[in-house]
Parts: C-alpha cells; structure tokens; sequence
C-alpha cells in the first residue's frame, strides 16, 4: 500500500493540469510498498455508494426546485429565499456523507490507484442512461478529492473531461421544452395556452389583457409583423424559473431565420391572482436575469444539461459555467469555468499580474489580461486600520454567496488547492503573494498552488472609471452608484466601506459592488446623526466630538470622503442627497425589521406594464 499523508486536503478540478510528468516522477520516486488487495467486488460497490450519493443529492435538489412553485404561488417570500440558501449547503453535505460511508465501510484511503483507476471506469458505466451523467462525474471528482491527496491525483482518477455526452439526453417525465405552433388568428390564443400549460392553482387578474400588452411588446420590439413562415414555431423550457416573488417563463420565437429570446415574468397580486409584468425580447434584458451578481434561479430539471443548452442557445455570451451556476448547480458551474480556464490557459501565453485599480489591505487581486476574471487571495498580513481574520472575509463572502445580491453584488467562485502554471505568474506578483500571503501559496516544481481564493467576473473599477470620464457619463455612473447603495439597503446590506474603488462597472454599465470584508447586514447597525458639539471648541477640533463604537454608522460622514470632486458632488447631491442623512437608513432599517421584503426587478421599470399601462395587479 502506498503511504498517504495522514490529512488529505480538498482538492479542486485544477489538480488535474499539474502534468503527468511530474506525478509519474513522484510516484517512481516512492519507497517499496504493499499493496492493500480489496475485496473481489469492491470496484462496482464503491462505484455504486459513490453513485447513490449523487442520485441522494440530486433528488434533495429537485425536491427543493418543486416546493418553489407552493413558495411563489402562497407568496412565502422568506420561505423561498431561505431555500435558495440552504440549496448551496446540499451538495458539501452529499459529498461529506458519502466521503464518509466509504471510509467506513470500504477503508477508501486504503484503496491503491489501480483500483481507482477501476472505480472510476466502473462508475462511468453506471452513467451510461442516467440523466445528469456530467453532475454525477463533478460529484465522483469531489469525492475523489477528499479521499485523495492531490500529490496522488492525476486524470485517470477523476473526470478531468467529460466521459458521457449529454447530447440528446431525453428525460423521462417530460421533454426539456414544449413546441407550440401558431398562426396570425390565434396567435394570443397560443401564447395564453403556453402560460396556462403550467398547471398554477390560481387565476389571473386578466390573462386576455396581459396577451394583448405582449403582442404589443413584440410589435414595438419587432418594428413590423412579419409574414409566418412554414416553421413558425415557440419553444418554451417545461418548467419556471423561481427568484424571489416572481417566476419567468423562457423561450423562443421561430419564424423563417429569424429567432427571437423571451421571458415572461409573472408576478402574484395582493388578491391572491397571476398577471404578466412585462415582457422581454431584447438579448440584454434576458442575458441580464442571469447575471451572477444576483440570486439563484429554482427551476426543476430533470435534465439540466437540456435547458443550460437552450439557455445557451438563447443567451450564446454567457457561457455554461455561468448557466449551470444560475440554475443553482454552482459545482458544476465551477467544474466547467476550470476546463475553460485551463484551455484557455493552453491557447494563450500572457501572465497572471495586478489587476487594475488601488491595491487593498485584505486581498491580494491579479487578473489575466485575456481572462475577463479576477483572482482574490486573502492575505496573512493586513496592515491597520483593518481588523479582520481570514476567517471573518470568509464568513463575508459566505454571507454574500447566501444573500439575493439584487443585481448589485458580484459573485464569487471559491476555490481550494488550485494548481497553475507558474511561468504564467508575473515575479512581481508571486513576490507579494510570497511576502503577505505565505500559508496560501506552495510552490512545486513548475506548479504554482493557491490553496484558498476567490474568482469574479472582472469590472471597471468606479473609481477609475470615474477618472477617465467626464460630463454626463460621470452624472450616469454616480446615479447609479447612488441607487446601487439604496438596493443594497432596502436588501439588508450596508456594505460598509462605501469607496469608490469597492465597487466596479459591469459591461453594461451596471455599478455592482465587490469588497466584502466590512459588509454587515443593515439590521446589525446603529444609524445615527451626528449630535451637536458640547462647545464650538470641539467643531474646530479635527477629532470627533461624537463616540464611534462597532456599530455606529454616521451617514453625515459620507460626503467628507466620497464627494471631494465637484462634479461627483453635484451628481450625488443632485439624486440621492438623501443618503448623507440618518434618517433614510433608519427608514429602510426599520421596513426590513418589520419583515417587509422590497420588489427588485431586473430589468428597467420601464418595460414594466404598470409603467405603460396603470396598475396591473
């Protein structure tokens, strides 16, 4: 038996790029051992345990997807964001549990690697008609790793590709989408089957009305009716997609060469009945609802690679990884970012350097040129005035990954154990990495190991942004800085150090927020004036005459440091003066603790119906 090192360390899908070579001299390198000979049938039992650890996780996952249609249709708001949260526990859980089932009855550790390397071919039959074969290979690699330690983990041991296709994967119960065929006569006929067709248990406040509002948006969409052609068809995916008090219908238009992306929001009345919200045809309002810097979508799926591929279909700019991570199956999200890291990585010769922007005092920040991500590493050392642990940033970003980050905070890939190349990495940047942050990186050979960080999209920093530009551009960013804080707050956020260079613009010009390390949650701070000086003594001080304690947050100060620029200024003052008072967080503080939860919609109120139309519930 080969002799393993007495704490395995989790492991992440990156392992597998470290090369053979190095693995193969290591292994040559390894005194005598004795094989630990398993049973006859250990192969297929490990096999199948590891198996029915994913089939447990996923009909978990798919249980919880159903109940958010009772959620949405009972308005159980807080029932249902408190699902999309526990949802992210479920598959460590599964992985733990059956990491632990194998220990104990197979002494997994023991098992030598050509035994594995039969583990692995015998899972991969059982795959062979299962229905999310791609998922249950990420589960087999998860598992794998907290049984392995990496310096014995190489591609024949877990999926470093994808062995099964998921082309054309048919689900049991119902087809990923139903086809529907209309004509110019029942066109509205058509669509109200196509929302009808979804079996809710309450009625709509006047389902003719809101068909007639969304052939009127494809009308203006469109510019003109066009003629049907002889595949005019809509495709719709078989089941909703749930986010907080809304659900969306997803589909497509067919006609001729001409292909039109949609979704429908629907939205429940105080009475109790369904109406449309609006209607979105446009690529970047659909591209918008599955942004990473909101919530997670519940929808079942019995085949989730069939509606990531119509997704994909519909919305070809944003990749799988980011699909199958908005669907709520962030694992799989993060299994498919590294096989497109790493080929990027093979395509590409540019190197790992400091992103753009001011350097921190908690994280370490490099991108790579050619990547649109960014890379977090929190440091060992963190100058004052912070005071945080590793553990609290971790805790944050924790809080943040759980939260409805309403379009305004970006969402992070949390990573173990990465392994990368380390001619890629620039020396300036792995001296700093070696200097503060010394327990996260290990260098191997030609292999550099980050064991902890964090991956976001990368943005414009604000503060840069703001540098750059001038005039109505600057009015534009700062307005939306403004309502990004007002979000935040009315979601139970204060973000806490408010800087401009905490936050960042979104290629579509959207200002999102990505520093976490002092975010709390509104209900968790004391908003307050500024109380008058004892004497005008204290005023000319340059210390504060007023405590400061943990807690305390003084929106009067804001201005002192955010608003030095006069056109910042101007632009600030001019929509949201209100922010500089206590009285507006009080506000928003005092709604949230009596258990009001806001309407966030993403996409603008102005595609809304009750924009055009009046009242629509």
């Amino acid at each position: 038996m080969r002799k393993r090192p007495p704490q395995a360390l989790q492991c992440s899908v990156s392992h597998v790029q470290k090369g053979h070579a190095m693995l193969q001299q290591t292994l040559i390198a390894e005194p005598p051992h004795t094989e630990f000979v398993p049973d006859h049938d250990v192969t297929a039992t490990v096999a199948r345990a590891i198996l029915d650890g994913f089939d447990r996780h996923y009909r978990l996952f798919r249980n919880t997807s159903r109940v958010a249609k009772h959620n949405f249709e009972a308005a159980k708001v807080h029932a249902q964001r408190d699902a999309v949260r526990s949802r992210i526990a479920f598959y460590d859980q599964r992985v733990i549990e059956t990491t632990a089932r194998l220990k104990h009855e197979h002494d997994a550790e023991r098992l030598d690697d050509a035994t594995w390397v039969r583990i692995k071919l015998a899972y991969i039959s059982l795959l062979i008609n299962h229905k999310q074969p791609e998922l249950a290979e990420t589960f087999f690699n998860s598992v794998c790793c907290r049984i392995l330690h990496r310096t014995y983990f190489h591609n024949e041991f877990i999926f470093y590709r994808p062995a099964v296709s998921t082309e054309f994967i048919e689900a049991d119960q119902q087809p990923a989408y139903r086809t529907y065929y209309p004509t110019r006569a029942n066109l509205a006929a058509t669509l109200s089957d196509i929302v009808t067709d979804f079996g809710w248990s309450l009625p709509f406040v006047d389902l003719q009305r809101d068909m007639k509002r969304v052939l009127r948006a494809l009308y203006r969409h469109l510019g003109h009716w066009p003629e049907f052609a002889l595949n005019t068809q809509i495709q719709v995916l078989t089941s909703p997609f749930f986010r907080n008090k809304a659900a969306y219908l997803i589909g497509r238009a067919i006609n001729g060469d001409l292909e039109i992306p949609f979704a429908l929001p629907i939205c429940r009345s105080h009475r109790g009945e369904l109406y449309l919200d609006a209607a979105l045809f446009a690529h970047a309002h659909i591209r918008s609802l599955f942004s990473l810097s909101r919530a997670y979508f519940m929808v079942d799926m019995e085949v989730p690679s069939a509606f990531v591929q119509f997704l994909h279909e519909l919305i070809p700019d944003k990749s799988r990884a980011e699909l199958y991570t908005m669907v709520g199956l962030a694992k799989q999200g993060k299994t498919m970012f590294y096989r497109e890291l790493f080929h990027h990585l093979r395509h590409t010769t540019d190197k790992f350097s400091f992103a753009p922007g001011i350097k921190g005092m908690v994280m370490i920040v490099f991108t790579l040129p050619s990547f649109p991500f960014v890379f977090k590493v929190i440091k060992d050392v963190m100058a004052p005035p912070k005071e945080v642990t590793r553990e609290l940033v971790q805790t944050k970003y924790l809080m943040v990954k759980r939260h409805d980050r309403v379009g305004r905070m970006a969402d992070s890939l949390e990573f173990s154990n990465v392994a990368l190349p380390r001619e890629r990495f620039d020396e300036g940047l792995l001296d700093e990495l070696r200097r503060l942050a010394p327990s996260i990186i290990e260098e191997e050979n030609d292999t550099v190991v980050l064991k902890h960080l964090y991956i976001e999209c990368r943005m414009k920093p604000l503060n840069i942004f703001l540098d750059e530009h001038r005039g109505e551009e600057v009015e534009t960013a700062v307005r939306d800085y403004g309502n990004a804080l007002r979000e935040l707050a009315i979601a139970n956020i204060f973000p806490g150090d408010m800087l401009f260079k905490n936050f960042g613009v979104t290629r579509a010009g959207r200002v999102v927020f990505y520093d976490y390390d002092e975010i709390e949650y509104m209900t968790d701070c004391d908003f307050r004036r500024i109380p008058p000086p004892p004497s005008p003594e204290f005023e000319m001080s340059g210390e504060p005459w007023y405590t400061g304690h943990k807690g305390e947050v003084y929106p009067e100060e804001f201005g002192t440091f955010l608003l030095s620029r006069a056109d910042v200024r101007a632009a600030f003052m001019k929509y949201h003066a209100d922010l500089l008072t206590a009285e507006f967080w009080q506000r928003a503080k005092a709604r949230i603790s009596a258990g009001i939860v806001e309407d966030f919609f993403p996409y603008p109120q102005a595609l809304r119906f009750a924009q055009r139309y009046g009242k629509t519930g």
